[in-house]
């Protein structure tokens, strides 16, 4: 570890290598250090349902997220590294008016930027997704979904290594089990470098891509930041032959599905209702769960449950995220993702952006720190299954 960085990237998940990758190639800078506490991928990045889609409703938040479905169109390419990414599409099963009105004007949202979202009947659903139970069986009547065609799912360890790979070949430095344990500032405030468990780097520029702790980093130069971190937890089931060949999500009972190349069924639901930093599960939000998604499959009763684990979900206020300058000259964030899995490249290539030239990206300028101080609120309540 060279006690003098360029730039020090604290975060060794898809978001903080994604933008060292993006710093070195886009930008020159190679200079860089990421450091990972744990392992690489060993935080949100390894504990999620790895679904990739831009069916927002905002315009800034299509416009990001259909960027980065791009990205991840050529990422095996561009990585040189199999990311195992499959368009199956997502089909979101639709139970209550209200939930349908709002899904229709998502679709005419994302039509106004050339992005692919359609309304879907019934029967249409039904026919997409033959292993759901009877459609007049479900204590919700089904009233018909949508469905982006061009959503999938990729693997989330392809991509943190196909990142990691390209990043070091370009020279960055990647340093796991380097925990940061404070920052050094200057007589105005400004960083001038990161304590670590392993010795102190000077650097003037630090970008946290922490997922679930940013706050407490920022809490160390007394930043206090517009987030929200709480419990999410996920499940797979044992394998069995395939069954769903698209990505299952019904907002209105929360609980979504896919199918791994490995035969299991990724099962994800709400998140705990309490704020916490802890990444293990409660029973009750389980249960809630797997009641959801046996009310539309009730042959899975028969399936047993392989494993269980959670992740540490950060949200913004707006459910947006924030990739930004802060008010400390030479700490910058990228954090509230509220799942950032589906934002890696764009979210890599925007950060990586701003902290090359101290300005954001057009992509990003939307998601600028100073939003909340203005009331530029980006509210995507509903985008979610836990919203």
């Amino acid at each position: 570890m060279r006690s003098q960085y360029d730039v020090v990237i604290v975060g060794g998940g898809g978001q903080g290598l994604a933008t060292a990758y993006y710093l070195a190639r886009n930008h020159g800078i190679t200079n860089v250090a990421v450091l990972e506490k744990g392992w690489l991928g060993g935080g949100n990045s390894g504990r999620n349902t790895a679904v990739i889609r831009s069916n927002y409703l905002r315009d800034q938040s299509i416009k990001f997220f259909e960027h980065s479905l791009r990205l991840y169109e050529g990422l095996s390419r561009e990585l040189n590294f199999n990311i195992m990414f499959s368009q199956r599409s997502q089909v979101d099963v639709i139970m209550t008016y209200p939930r349908l009105r709002e899904y229709t004007r998502r679709g005419y949202a994302m039509g106004l930027h050339g992005a692919d979202y359609k309304v879907l009947s019934a029967a249409e659903v039904r026919r997409r997704i033959p292993a759901m139970a009877k459609l007049s069986a479900c204590r919700l009547p089904i009233l018909g979904g949508t469905v982006q065609e061009r959503a999938g799912i990729a693997r989330h360890d392809a991509i943190v290594w196909g990142y990691a790979r390209q990043a070091d070949a370009r020279g960055v430095h990647l340093h796991q089990n380097t925990e940061v344990v404070g920052f050094r500032r200057g007589a105005n405030g400004q960083i001038t470098g990161v304590e670590t468990n392993r010795g102190d780097i000077a650097t003037t520029k630090v970008g946290l891509a922490v997922a679930g702790n940013t706050t407490t980093l920022a809490e160390m130069v007394g930043l206090r930041l517009p987030l929200q971190t709480h419990n999410l937890q996920a499940y797979v089931s044992e394998p069995v032959k395939p069954v769903i060949d698209v990505v299952v999500n019904c907002p209105d009972l929360g609980v979504y599905l896919s199918h791994s190349a490995k035969g299991e069924l990724v099962i994800g639901g709400a998140i705990d209702p309490q704020q916490s930093y802890r990444q293990g599960g409660k029973f009750h939000v389980f249960e809630d769960s797997v009641s959801a998604l046996l009310e539309l499959f009730p042959t899975f009763r028969r399936l047993k449950l392989l494993r269980q684990w959670a992740g540490a979900l950060e949200s913004a206020y707006d459910a947006s995220p924030i990739v930004s300058n802060t008010p400390v000259a030479g700490l910058y964030v990228s954090c509230g993702w509220w799942g950032g899995f589906k934002g890696i490249p764009a979210g890599g290539t925007t950060f990586a952006h701003t902290l090359a030239n101290g300005a954001p990206h057009p992509l990003n300028a939307p998601f600028w720190l100073d939003r909340f101080d203005r009331l530029g609120f980006l509210l995507e309540s509903g985008t979610t299954t836990a919203r």
